[in-house]
């Protein structure tokens, strides 16, 4: 055992020293982070087989974080060859797309992320709607995509529907004919590639010579395809770990696996099934609340708290409010919790399945579904300042200058990424100067008296972009009253509201959860029967919310289904405290 090891749980231990595949299921804060780097650590230090490793996850933000990790502890070299450090999507693309090219194109493959977004017009005054709202095998309109954006196919002449349809397939086909492919597309000719005995063995050959060892995190973000992926290099023998915590797979909307997943576990002989149940990040009260939250045929093992807030006691509490929206009273009674326990406000979130329920808890206007230039430069350029992840800030800049190139009229009905690849632009050739505008516009009430003043600002920046088109600076970027709730920058006493994908990973001293009137009832006939199954995805977006917490937990719940959450919170253990809120704050 090596001198860091002794730190570390026995079940941690026993999956560090681990060799060979394994499938690993982490309750959340189970230190999985730590045990990576510890694993990182036993691997990178031997290098006598000549051979490199892999860490992939699903999102950049996880990516960057665990490679900063392993630079910090001296761990990766530089250039990292031949190890591999990158997304699931990445290692597709380096390793089984980008070396092979596409059948019947002569073009080199590129990966444009983002080729949904792609507008569909058929005609010129037709409603533009995104490729994501095609089917990609027969071109049809996806009636439900297209509804949700004010497109009801139902009402609209056989012939306009099938001018869609053809537009779509068109613009499919002259993308794959340039050589550009998004995500999907990936998958799919990976898949291609390895149902074909002939192609399949000569990427096998090559990865299992170049890795001893392939640890994928985050499984639970997989896909079925992607599930099929990994079974490929299992059987190409390279070792490979997955570590996942099922119960949190709410990506079910981009084909996320559950499962799925337990099924693939099962692929896995009894010494290669190991498991992490210590909580690093919770008090005892909110372990056993957040076993509730699981499945009923997964609450058998429960988890236990081993980390700093193990002897916290404070009660789960439950906020019961009245009425069928979501009141401010919530956030103002959590506020108070908060400050009781003294806590910092600002890094205490509310969270909801969707950001306008989040907000409406802490007193703030729903945004628009459709925001315009102005509100998107805001939202981007606060995103940039209140986040702390690189991934996301990266994000953000992207946003920033996306909104600039509208302004230019650059992108010309091309998507973001199409515009970068058909110029060549590299992060370094428009990172600097969209950073000094996000710089300049960051919102300070010292520098800003005004969301107004700001607004000004913002023009006075961006209007040297405009292209000669006769429209002016104030037509494009235009007062918005919803401006001054999008400009947030988060001070001690400033609650924030996030919705739970946007926490996912992250880890709070206190959170709230909301749950609405439209899905409480379902999640919790989910949670005591295991039906209505289309209730499943809100349950685990809940059990996801709950586990952020590190000392309070506060869930806010329609009074009518309040005594069935209580109820059902104390049949694990739970130490509750109940209140019932009123409409107005309190």
């Amino acid at each position: 055992m090596s001198p860091t090891s002794e730190t570390l749980t026995k079940e941690q231990v026993r999956i560090v020293e681990h060799k060979g595949c394994a499938f690993v299921s982490a309750c959340p804060g189970a230190g999985k982070t730590r045990v990576l780097v510890e694993r990182a650590r036993v691997l990178l230090k031997d290098s006598s087989t000549g051979k490199g490793v892999a860490f992939l996850s699903f999102t950049n933000a996880a990516v960057s974080e665990f490679e900063q990790r392993l630079r910090r502890e001296g761990l990766l070299p530089t250039p990292a060859f031949p190890h591999f450090v990158g997304t699931f999507d990445g290692f597709l693309w380096q390793f089984l797309v980008a070396p092979f090219g596409v059948q019947g194109c002569e073009e080199t493959p590129r990966l444009i992320p983002d080729m949904k977004g792609i507008l569909v017009r058929p005609y010129e005054k037709a409603q533009p709607l995104p490729l994501s709202c095609f089917d990609r095998t027969t071109g049809e309109i996806i009636t439900e995509e297209a509804r949700r954006l004010g497109f009801d196919p139902d009402k609209k002449r056989a012939h306009q529907a099938k001018a869609y349809s053809t537009t779509a397939a068109k613009i499919r086909q002259r993308c794959r004919t340039r050589g550009q492919l998004d995500l999907d597309d990936v998958r799919a000719l990976a898949e291609e590639r390895l149902n074909d005995d002939a192609l399949s063995s000569k990427p096998a050959g090559a990865l299992a010579a170049r890795f001893r060892e392939i640890v994928v995190d985050e499984a639970q973000d997989c896909n079925p395809k992607d599930l099929a992926i990994i079974q490929w290099l299992r059987d190409a023998g390279i070792a490979t770990k997955v570590i996942c915590d099922p119960h949190q797979s709410i990506y079910g909307f981009r084909g996320g696996v559950t499962k799925e997943l337990d099924d693939f576990g099962d692929t896995f002989d009894a010494s290669q099934r190991l498991s992490m149940s210590g909580n690093f990040r919770s008090s005892k009260p909110i372990c056993k609340a957040i076993v509730a939250l699981r499945p009923k045929h997964a609450r058998a093992n429960s988890d236990h708290a081993v980390g700093k807030y193990r002897s916290v006691n404070t009660p789960v509490h439950i906020l019961a409010y009245p009425g069928s929206g979501v009141p401010a009273s919530v956030g103002a009674k959590f506020r108070e919790m908060v400050e009781s326990e003294g806590l910092e406000v600002s890094n205490c979130p509310v969270l909801a399945s969707t950001w306008d329920s989040a907000r409406k808890a802490i007193g703030q206007p729903a945004r628009s579904a459709r925001q315009d230039l102005t509100l998107r430069l805001a939202a981007a350029v606060s995103s940039f300042h209140g986040n702390f992840e690189t991934g996301n800030r990266r994000t953000a800049l992207e946003d920033v200058h996306r909104v600039v190139l509208e302004l230019e009229g650059k992108l010309d009905g091309r998507t973001y990424r199409q515009y970068l690849d058909a110029e060549g632009l590299g992060p370094g050739a428009w990172r600097p100067r969209i950073l000094k505008i996000v710089c300049d516009l960051r919102y300070d009430p010292d520098a800003f008296p005004s969301p107004d003043a700001w607004l000004e600002q913002a023009r006075a920046l961006l209007e040297p972009y405009l292209p000669d088109d006769g429209r002016t600076i104030s037509q494009r970027l235009k007062r918005n009253r919803d401006l001054s709730s999008v400009l947030v920058t988060p001070g001690a006493a400033d609650l924030v509201a996030m919705s739970i994908h946007a926490a996912k990973g992250r880890e709070f001293p206190g959170v709230c959860v909301v749950m609405t009137s439209s899905t409480a009832k379902g999640i919790l006939e989910y949670l005591e029967t295991g039906a209505p199954v289309e209730s499943a995805e809100e349950a685990r977006k809940t059990y996801v919310a709950a586990s952020r917490a590190q000392r309070l937990l506060c869930i806010a719940i329609p009074k009518s289904q309040a005594d069935r959450l209580e109820a059902h919170l104390r049949s694990t253990g739970t130490p509750v405290e109940r209140c019932a809120l009123t409409l107005e704050n309190p």
